[in-house]
């Protein structure tokens, strides 16, 4: 049955009936297109360039040991770090933004991230420590700042601008106390800590991968679960009750949902700026759906990050320039644009 140009009703043989988007689905399926088209080219950039053609070949296992090592060991796990991490930051920012119905409820300025770098600062600065416990030290940090703004914006619920509003007041004191341990660092540690601040992929490989796989393989599902409820939050809360949607449940687990995905994002790159805050809206724009547009919003992320990795490999050099820098130019631009025409709407 066709419900209208853009929208198709599929019912399957059980009697399931499943609205299908088709604009949607055609933007998500063009995004993996370009995401992994991307992919490809950037396994085949560097020092050793390596052609598309031959880069398919090695890894359909085709391929001589020397491009075998150099795309299966050294480059594949970079690419897939960063596809990883651009999708749970697609999808972290596309549930942010739903739950608080605003553009601007992103994890870059609710201080996530900025609680995920002090994670990893205080691991750097107080303890030395190795980069897996850095690891771990920003997945504590991102966690431990994403509770405090849900402790400190819960008042009979948690509602957009309250979230929005505790989120910058939190970024603002967490960036602060990054200020001041890097005060406290040596040289090296402090060196080592911008390093990390910027975000980068360089010297990714398969520990980086498998704790992210294995995280997305378990939140995506998740979250898609619980993409009704997610729309229907968008409509009010007391419209919401009024349809039987658990609003508070619903919002906890997708805020825990996109608190973790943003988090394990940060912990594997360090904090990619803008990407959250840029792909969910780049998405909707595509669609022209106004809903969360979950799936969308996750590919955009991905063929963004992965992107501007090979932008800022070709163009500067491999490892010359961090992916974060790349990201943080094309995001601030965006956020200007984003806040011009939300004056201009009436809406801040």
């Amino acid at each position: 049955m066709t419900t209208n140009r853009a929208n198709r009703a599929v019912r399957t043989p059980g009697g399931l009936s499943v609205r299908l988007d088709v604009r949607s689905l055609t933007v998500v399926v063009l995004l993996l297109l370009v995401a992994l088209a991307a992919s490809v080219v950037l396994i085949g950039t560097g020092d050793f360039p390596i052609p598309a053609a031959d880069v398919l070949r090695t890894l359909a296992g085709d391929g001589d040991p020397g491009q075998q090592f150099i795309v299966n060991e050294l480059r594949l796990p970079r690419v897939l770090v960063g596809l990883l991490v651009g999708a749970s930051l697609g999808l972290g920012g596309a549930l942010f933004q739903s739950v608080s119905r605003n553009p601007l409820g992103s994890p870059d300025v609710l201080g996530l991230g900025q609680g995920a770098t002090a994670g990893a600062l205080v691991v750097i600065v107080l303890f030395a420590g190795s980069a897996g416990a850095v690891t771990l030290g920003a997945l504590v940090g991102g966690l431990g700042t994403g509770f405090a703004i849900y402790v400190l914006a819960w008042k009979q619920g948690v509602h957009g601008y309250r979230l929005v509003l505790v989120g910058i007041g939190v970024s603002a004191i967490v960036t602060g106390v990054n200020g001041y341990l890097l005060t406290k660092a040596d040289l090296v540690d402090a060196a080592r800590a911008v390093v990390w601040m910027t975000g980068s992929l360089s010297g990714r490989d398969w520990a980086q991968v498998w704790p992210l796989l294995a995280l997305c393989a378990v939140l995506v599902p998740l979250v898609l679960a619980n993409a009704r409820g997610l729309r229907m939050l968008e409509m009010g809360d007391d419209v919401s009750y009024s349809l039987g949607v658990r609003v508070e449940r619903v919002r906890m687990v997708l805020l825990v949902a996109a608190v973790l995905l943003t988090a394990a994002a940060t912990a594997a790159a360090g904090p990619v700026s803008f990407v959250a805050l840029t792909a969910p809206q780049l998405a909707r724009r595509l669609t022209r759906s106004p809903g969360p547009n979950l799936l969308p919003s996750l590919c955009m992320g991905a063929a963004l990050l992965v992107t501007a990795d090979w932008v800022s490999q070709r163009v500067f050099g491999a490892d010359q320039l961090p992916v974060g820098v790349v990201t943080g130019v094309v995001g601030g631009v965006y956020l200007l644009w984003l806040l011009v025409t939300e004056r201009r709407a009436g809406r801040i």
